[in-house]
């Protein structure tokens, strides 16, 4: 078996522990900070030069570094759930540790909160924030799809329009435009729409490299690379949206990914069978991946972090705030809505010739089960799998591990290697 770390990924890694560390410093001298959740249009805070920091990245940081339950506990002590939107809480969380115990120093109080409001809970977790009299929350709606739009990853880059519908886009553009007065307001910070535009330009470059990274790896037997090497190097720069550095560091892991596949190389030459993960990164063991590479050569090919970033960003138009608009309005729509999802899981299975798919399911992604049914019609077996990717109290790891085992060998014919 042949396995190297991707140094795209081991720079991305380095890339971002420095970048935090210029962060703090600069919020420490008083400069404004955003925590913004992913679903939120963070593009317009890099045009205006306003650091954020990703919501969800920070949980997965937190989660990595076995802080989660310390997060979680923290809650508690305040006196809120711990077992509810864990995702969405734990930065909240993380916040009430000391500076010593928080990984990497510690996140700085933001200035704001941005997130969309999915639903009573989500919006209480970011109102908390707001209970401190410095940090003020920007909420953005959550509306709904009202009509179907099978093989939106065709459509979505340019006849967004009609996907979305008018009345969301309106909604949404005239949201991000309240967002601008807010940060014109409290920041003395000038919009410019020029720079929006160029920040767009790279955000289209940037998916369009990873599209041709995705596509390079569906169409590869056996697989170069392992999917957890493939979500540091795509994930990091997903945060970096709108810089050159991104759009750069997407083009370096194509590049790489050539290569290795020009080389012939395997993350396991014996591959037994090819796998598809749908959900999040189980950030606390990430890896998991790796572990049935080793004792089954079963191989996890897919993670929706590349194939999102593929398909789901890309946007083009002539007003870039109500482009921007079309990137945000239906994400939601893209990943989880019955009849837009499923039919995405199953294209993205058929090309990748996958034999299985390890489902995580989570207590706030609606439309789950109607995936699994979508994929298992197409032929394709699926584990579902019930816990939150970032807290490690709702898995029994043994138990986990030996339901997916136990999948590969009765369900996918790829018994242990030995076995």
């Amino acid at each position: 078996m042949t396995r190297r770390r991707l140094t795209s990924a081991q720079r991305a890694s380095a890339y971002q522990k420095q970048w935090f560390a210029g962060l703090r410093e600069a919020a420490a001298e008083g400069q404004p900070l955003a925590l913004v959740n992913a679903d939120a249009p963070q593009e317009i805070l890099r045009a205006m030069d306003i650091p954020y920091v990703v919501n969800q990245w920070w949980a997965s940081v937190v989660s990595a570094k076995r802080m989660a339950d310390r997060s979680l506990d923290a809650l508690r002590e305040r006196g809120f759930p711990d077992y509810s939107r864990q995702y969405d809480a734990i930065a909240f969380g993380a916040a009430q540790l000391p500076p010593d115990e928080a990984p990497w120093g510690g996140l700085p109080t933001p200035d704001f909160v941005i997130a969309e409001t999915s639903g009573d809970s989500a919006r209480k977790v970011f109102d908390l924030w707001a209970e401190n009299g410095h940090t003020e929350f920007f909420a953005f709606e959550r509306t709904s799809a009202v009509k179907v739009a099978p093989r939106w990853w065709e459509l979505v880059p340019r006849e967004w329009e009609d996907v979305f519908g008018t009345e969301r886009l309106d909604l949404m553009t005239a949201e991000n435009w309240e967002l601008v007065g807010l940060l014109e307001r409290r920041t003395g910070r000038k919009f410019e729409i020029e720079r929006l535009v160029r920040v767009m330009e790279l955000v289209n470059e940037q998916a369009e490299w990873n599209r041709r990274t995705r596509d390079l790896l569906a169409a590869t037997r056996p697989a170069p690379i392992g999917v957890h090497d493939i979500i540091n190097s795509v994930m990091i720069p997903q945060w970096h949206r709108g810089t050159e550095w991104a759009r750069d560091a997407a083009k370096t892991l194509y590049h790489e990914v050539r290569d290795a596949v020009d080389r012939g190389e395997a993350v396991s030459p014996g591959e037994k069978a090819r796998l598809m993960w749908i959900g999040r990164g189980l950030w606390f063991d990430m890896d998991i991946y790796s572990r049935f590479e080793r004792e089954f050569e079963a191989v996890f090919v897919w993670s929706m972090y590349l194939a999102i970033a593929a398909d789901g960003y890309a946007r083009y138009g002539d007003d870039p705030m109500r482009t921007l608009a079309a990137r945000f309005a239906g994400m939601t729509d893209q990943l989880y809505t019955p009849g837009w999802a499923e039919g995405w899981y199953v294209k993205e299975a058929l090309t990748h010739g996958v034999d299985g798919v390890v489902h995580l399911v989570a207590d706030d992604v609606p439309g789950a089960h109607f995936t699994t049914e979508a994929l298992e019609a197409a032929g394709i077996p699926v584990l579902e799998v019930h816990a939150n990717n970032a807290d490690p109290r709702s898995t029994d790891p043994a138990a986990f591990s030996a339901a997916i085992g136990d999948f590969l060998g009765t369900r996918v014919g790829a018994p242990a290697s030995g076995g």
